[in-house]
């Protein structure tokens, strides 16, 4: 007797894609306007340079939440690996085994996310916010509470100018970026997510191995954090164990921008990277605006607001 087949996933959020697309350019429009060093070389780079960290744990959360999944545990992990990372470098471990042992690290601390949701059972908000609180800790054992400086150039040169004056940190982004978009769209293996996430029951009926595949997208967003945390500790040349604190929240508010699910089932690679960028260009906009540091938090959570709203009723309107 053949199994049910699951209803056919969702197609990946393109038309959030094309909301969060039309939105970055016009508020790109008006700044160039408002600011006439908004376009300018310089700030772009910068911009392109500070979206690195949360587009990098963006892929991964875009896998996880369109799996139903859950992870505020990034931005911790994040920090604990750069900070690890730079501590086995300058220990004299060599560079490529320090960061081949810190991705390692970050697969790990993700298995025991995904292990703690899936085999135990244990809500993905409780499981991954112990894991936050131990990694953030660590972070600060390891370091006394100080910053890891004096990182060899051959760590540090993943954040220096490469091709077409862009760091090669940006270059690594992209082409992940480029990679997990094309993966969750086109492969079978990932596109198995979005039955998981739609109906797990269905799914499991059909012969998927959610529980192999809960615990992977898990690993997938643990290794990204880790090597967000590499680059990050690169590009500033030095490892912050308070690196990335309420990142979580922004990577997962960007990934439901850019058209994710908290209840599963939706979402794209793409999409969660353009929320990234549309939050990040809100953020520089603000700053050259000169608009104060506190009050940009409060617009940061007004535009999310919004945005998601924006989102919530276009879909029901299409139901």
């Amino acid at each position: 007797m053949s199994r049910p087949a699951p209803s056919a996933p969702p197609e990946p959020g393109e038309r959030a894609e094309g909301r969060r697309s039309a939105w970055i350019l016009a508020t790109a429009l008006v700044m160039s306007q408002l600011s006439p060093y908004f376009l300018s070389g310089g700030n772009l780079r910068s911009v392109l340079v500070g979206l690195v960290p949360g587009a990098i744990m963006a892929v991964g959360m875009a896998v996880l939440l369109a799996s139903g999944g859950f992870d505020l545990s990034v931005a911790a992990v994040m920090a604990l690996c750069g900070t690890i990372a730079a501590w086995l470098t300058v220990q004299g471990v060599p560079v490529p085994m320090a960061i081949l042992l810190t991705l390692l690290l970050g697969l790990l601390i993700g298995s025991g996310n995904g292990a703690l949701v899936t085999f135990l059972g244990i809500n993905p908000l409780i499981a991954t916010l112990g894991t936050m609180s131990i990694a953030r800790g660590l972070a600060l054992v390891i370091t006394e509470g100080y910053n890891i400086s004096s990182l060899p150039d051959s760590f540090t040169q993943l954040g220096e100018q490469g091709p077409l004056k862009l760091p090669w940190m940006v270059w690594i982004t992209l082409a992940l970026i480029i990679l997990g978009d094309l993966a969750l769209r086109r492969t079978r293996f990932l596109r198995q997510v979005y039955y998981i996430g739609g109906n797990e029951r269905a799914a499991r009926v059909s012969g998927i191995p959610v529980d192999g595949m809960r615990v992977f997208t898990y690993m997938l967003s643990g290794t990204l954090a880790a090597l967000a945390g590499v680059l990050l500790a690169a590009r500033l040349s030095t490892a912050v164990p308070t690196a990335g604190e309420g990142l979580e929240l922004t990577v997962i508010a960007a990934a439901v921008i850019g058209g994710a699910s908290l209840a599963g089932g939706e979402g794209s690679v793409l999409g969660a990277v353009l929320g990234i960028a549309f939050l990040s260009i809100i953020s520089n906009a603000l700053t050259l605006l000169s608009v104060s540091i506190f009050w940009q938090i409060v617009v940061t959570g007004v535009v999310l607001i919004a945005a998601v709203s924006i989102d919530v009723l276009l879909r029901r309107r299409r139901v």
